[in-house]
């Protein structure tokens, strides 16, 4: 979220992809895991403020460089007071910002280090390995699986339900849009925006409904900000997966699920917040098991009638 400051910057696909040669790898594990994935796990865990929300945006966007910036310049390069930079320091659990930008230091040079010829040959298995960091990542979120039940519970409930990805977010809404239309009545997915999505949103409302999923993936899109904007005037209650909750995308959301993306690779990769969906899938089915196991059977009676699926 802070100013771009050294001229027009790649898209993050333009990025990785003359990058190739650093970010691929042998196994990430511990220090050598994707430095997203790192920078999720100090950030993460804390609340922080909407200007700590921009110091932690900008050491992210622009990690090679800020690791190694005085206190005064990361102000200055993320717009705020140098007294937000240490306050930030401590709520992300060091002592002070020098110890911060030591952290910051070393995952950078992680990242700036050349990987051998065999760690080249790996790139992919490297990309694996930190889609599984990401899902030990979820794991720990879900041990107290509290919130994601009763947000399940608020979905099951609201009718219609409205289910918004737009652009490559598109993916994941229409998988969680197909498994819940086989168990609520009323499922409407939304995946084009602008005037399209306003006016779903409004129509959703208007006919009852209380919730939205969201689904946000990077590069966070203008139009996803506008919709959830919409969905809040209106009188929505917005649950929001996305890859980190430090964004002006969680500031319009009522519940936020932040799980980290596989940034490896050319094109990002979503084990995690696939399988956080199949969770929240999984929590609305408990919500009312006997309107789920209602409509199950009546698919499958339509399936077997009209010979959906090959005979196994």
């Amino acid at each position: 979220m802070g100013d771009k400051v050294d001229g027009p910057a790649p898209s993050p696909q333009q990025a990785r992809a003359q990058a190739s040669a650093i970010t691929s790898g042998g196994p990430a594990t511990g220090a050598e895991a994707a430095p997203t994935s790192q920078l999720r796990a100090l950030f993460d865990g804390p609340r922080l403020s909407p200007g700590q929300r921009r110091v932690a945006q900008y050491l992210i966007e622009h990690l090679t460089e800020a690791a190694f910036l005085s206190i005064t310049e990361l102000a200055d390069r993320a717009g705020v007071s140098q007294p937000s930079v240490t306050r930030f320091a401590s709520a992300v659990g060091f002592s002070g910002y020098p110890a911060l930008r030591e952290r910051l230091q070393s995952i950078a040079l992680g990242t700036l280090a050349g990987p051998s010829e065999e760690d080249r040959a790996n790139e992919l298995q490297a990309a694996v390995d930190a889609e599984i960091q990401n899902l030990e990542h979820l794991r720990r979120d879900l041990a107290d699986p509290d919130r994601v039940i009763r947000v399940g519970r608020e979905l099951s409930r609201s009718t219609p339900l409205t289910v918004l990805g737009l652009r490559i977010s598109g993916s994941l809404a229409e998988y969680f849009g197909y498994g819940a239309r086989r168990i609520h009545p009323d499922v409407r997915l939304v995946t084009r925006g602008g005037s399209v999505a306003c006016d779903a949103l409004l129509q959703s409302r208007e006919a009852g409904g209380t919730w939205v999923l969201a689904f946000a993936m990077p590069r966070h899109a203008q139009e996803t900000l506008a919709a959830l904007r919409v969905a809040r005037e209106a009188g929505l209650k917005v649950a929001l997966v996305t890859d980190l909750a430090l964004d002006p995308l969680a500031e319009e959301a009522d519940v936020t699920f932040a799980t980290g993306t596989g940034s490896r690779l050319v094109f990002d990769s979503y084990a995690a917040p696939g399988l956080l969906a199949a969770a929240l899938l999984q929590a609305m089915t408990d919500a009312d098991p006997e309107r789920t196991q209602a409509r199950l059977e009546k698919y499958e009676r339509v399936a077997d009638q009209h010979q959906f699926f090959l005979r196994e």
